[in-house]
């Protein structure tokens, strides 16, 4: 082996470290953009995304239930929580129909975590959220959906709401979140039960 044969053959040991020290150091950084770039994007995610500010402030515009069956408009009654990922995705679909049919209907949202509204929880049945009640204009109840509904389903209803004509979508259930319905076959006395042994 001659000199220049024995030099070249030593230096690749150290030229495939220095190769393999920089794909290390390439690698690593595009998983430190990538992280960088997944976090961003699921912070943004989350904060253009339908949030329950939204579901806040719909409530604190929404009609009071008392002016509601008192003022002689029908009324669509919204139970939701907070947290309800259904009601969070109707959100939007409900703020738009409010600005369509405010005028003719009155929107009156009940929070179920608020204890306050336990009385209509039981009245209505609310087992499930959203749980919307149409009520005509003396405040009989005519129907209920329960679960996350199509815009085009509670436009049909509004519209039939408001000309006095007959729910063409009712007893409709979609996606639920949260309050599961009793099992029939449970105790009374049975702390899961949500109230179905109430009667009314």
């Amino acid at each position: 082996m001659n000199e220049n044969q024995s030099k070249s053959a030593s230096e690749h040991p150290l030229a495939d470290a220095s190769k393999s020290a920089f794909a290390t150091r390439l690698r690593n950084f595009v998983i430190v953009m990538v992280a960088v770039l997944l976090s961003a994007a699921i912070f943004l995610g989350l904060q253009t995304g339908t949030s329950t500010a939204s579901l806040a402030a719909m409530a604190e515009t929404a009609t009071p239930l008392e002016e509601a069956l008192s003022n002689g408009k029908p009324t669509l009654m919204e139970f939701y929580a907070d947290w309800c990922t259904s009601c969070q995705a109707m959100a939007q679909d409900m703020t738009d129909l409010k600005a369509e049919y405010s005028d003719r209907v009155n929107f009156v949202m009940l929070n179920v975590d608020n204890t306050k509204w336990l009385p209509e929880m039981l009245h209505y049945r609310v087992d499930g959220i959203p749980h919307f009640v149409f009520l005509d204009r003396t405040g009989e109840t005519l129907s209920s959906t329960i679960g996350e509904q199509p815009r085009t389903i509670m436009a049909a209803n509004l519209d039939a709401l408001t000309a006095g004509e007959s729910l063409p979508y009712v007893q409709a259930r979609g996606r639920v979140s949260g309050l599961e319905a009793a099992n029939p076959g449970s105790r009374p006395d049975d702390p899961r039960s949500h109230g179905s042994q109430v009667v009314q």
